[in-house]
């Protein structure tokens, strides 16, 4: 009978990293109207999802914009688009924000996990999983890229596992390249990833002391070659085939593209919501500096190079917390153990540690995590809400043009359309097929030569009224502050057909 008990309370109870779960999914929750209303692309990545699952078929030519119409397209998200859809279909965009806050609260499971693993502190692990997942929440959307945090995490603890002996588990790396290639274009970074650890492991081999050399396990080698080897293989398994990475690659190549794009900007260190991410940095670069055992350069290099890319690029910086929070919980344990405290505080802490390390290593921690979101899966079917505010995750009648799409469901208007970047996605998930965009988010799609079209007309550089004529633009539909808006109100021809306090629709007469 006792032991019944304990087994029934070992699922019952909570686990740290059940409570960290359930801290990070009502969290994101709690977000869901900010991550909706951040840009226009959910609604794309809806549409095109939806289209999959009509057709049973991935677009490989173009079918939502008049401006490419028929042109190739690399479906690189494909995957992601279609778990959107039927999320969308089941539940609304309130599906869409579940699907985020159930990938999110998992990826940085991964972390605590692994940064628990790599430090043996349960108290650091919590801690530092905890800071990084607060840093990297300035990246937090409904978008395809939180299936790249998820497959990260879940590439690291592969990577650590071959490592740490368990060579046989190479095999594991091409099939998370399989779902990874197909769910996102940023797959790219697992190779970066893994080129930095086994340049780590080299570095370590040829120019670390012998006494603190950390010698890799037997058939290390091996396993490591093979599942890289295979898992580029891998990235041949989709629609496109080896086309994906000309569309990966090429974008980041183009200049033009990454510097007109705002989440590949540099992080804005004024805005507040970037001060976790110096705290993060700050942290790691004082206690690497302060503690007094040897840094592995399998964790140091992929590290700091995705610290870089971070500082470069505010898209990069949850992947820096993701790969950086081991080597962060590890540093911070080391440099602790290194300070000159009191025996008896000493052994106090060691103690509470070990003990609440050995009990949370025995509990399930399952029943919590399934339990809420069962409760959050009905609460929605309910018409409940989880913000904080009470405000339902919908589009934003003062960020998106809702007012005038109903009004162009009734009155749709003649000629192609003229966008504004930011709303194509929000016109494709309400208009089409009706409406063809000229433009909307997947700029690696339309590329250099269609983006600097879009600036020249909202820039009203010299011939942005040949660029409407030369797509037969018949109607606009724009911000009511946009100078481009008020330019075309004055030119002959033109005429306001309807205008609210968040957008304008300007049509030939």
């Amino acid at each position: 009978m006792k032991n019944r008990i304990e087994s029934v309370l070992l699922y019952l109870l909570p686990s740290v990293g059940a409570i960290l779960w359930i801290s990070i999914f009502f969290g994101v929750l709690m977000s869901g109207p900010r991550m909706v209303n951040a840009d226009g692309d959910l609604g794309r990545h809806i549409t095109i999802g939806g289209y999959i699952l009509d057709n049973h078929l991935v677009p490989l030519r173009d079918v939502f914009s008049h401006t490419m119409l028929g042109d190739p397209l690399t479906p690189h998200e494909w995957l992601a688009q279609v778990l959107f859809a039927l999320v969308h279909r089941l539940m609304g965009i309130n599906g869409a924000v579940l699907l985020a806050a159930l990938v999110i609260a998992t990826a940085f499971w991964l972390v605590y996990r692994q940064t628990r693993a790599q430090s043996g502190s349960l108290l650091a692990a919590a801690i530092v999983s905890i800071l990084s997942l607060l840093a990297s929440s300035i990246h937090w959307l409904s978008r395809p890229h939180i299936f790249t945090f998820l497959l990260l995490a879940l590439w690291m603890g592969v990577l650590y596992q071959i490592k740490q002996g368990n060579t046989r588990r190479w095999w594991l790396m091409p099939l998370l390249m399989i779902a990874w290639v197909n769910l996102h274009g940023a797959f790219i970074a697992g190779f970066a990833t893994w080129g930095l650890c086994a340049f780590g492991m080299l570095w370590e081999r040829w120019f670390t002391r012998s006494e603190e050399r950390e010698s890799p396990p037997v058939g290390f080698w091996k396993s490591y070659l093979l599942g890289g080897g295979f898992s580029l293989l891998a990235t041949l398994l989709n629609p496109a085939g080896l086309g994906i990475w000309g569309t990966s690659v090429g974008y980041v190549a183009n200049r033009y593209l990454v510097d007109h794009t705002v989440e590949y900007q540099s992080p804005n260190f004024h805005e507040p919501i970037t001060w976790l991410l110096l705290l993060f940095i700050a942290l790691l670069i004082v206690v690497l500096a302060l503690r007094k055992r040897h840094t592995t350069t399998f964790q140091l290099f992929p590290a700091v190079a995705w610290l870089v890319m971070s500082l470069y690029s505010a898209r990069n910086i949850p992947l820096f917390a993701i790969v950086a929070a081991p080597l962060l919980a590890k540093a911070c344990v080391d440099f602790l153990s290194g300070l000159e405290l009191p025996e008896l505080l000493r052994r106090r802490v060691e103690k509470l540690d070990a003990g609440l390390l050995k009990v949370d290593l025995r509990l399930k921690g399952i029943f919590w995590p399934v339990l809420s979101v069962v409760i959050v899966v009905i609460g929605f079917s309910a018409g409940m809400t989880f913000t904080r505010d009470g405000t339902a995750n919908a589009y934003d009648p003062a960020k998106f043009p809702v007012g005038a799409v109903d009004w162009l469901e009734q009155n749709p208007q003649r000629g192609e359309v003229f966008n504004y970047f930011p709303w194509g996605g929000y016109l494709l998930y309400r208009q089409w097929p009706q409406c063809l965009v000229f433009i909307d988010g997947q700029t690696d799609f339309y590329g250099e030569a269609l983006t600097r079209e879009y600036q020249r007309v909202i820039g009203l550089e010299d011939g942005w009224e040949a660029v409407l004529d030369g797509h037969n633009v018949g109607w606009v539909i724009l911000p009511v502050k946009e100078h481009a808006a008020r330019a075309l109100e004055q030119l002959d021809g033109w005429q306001v057909v309807y205008r609210d306090g968040t957008s304008v629709i300007i049509g030939r007469k």
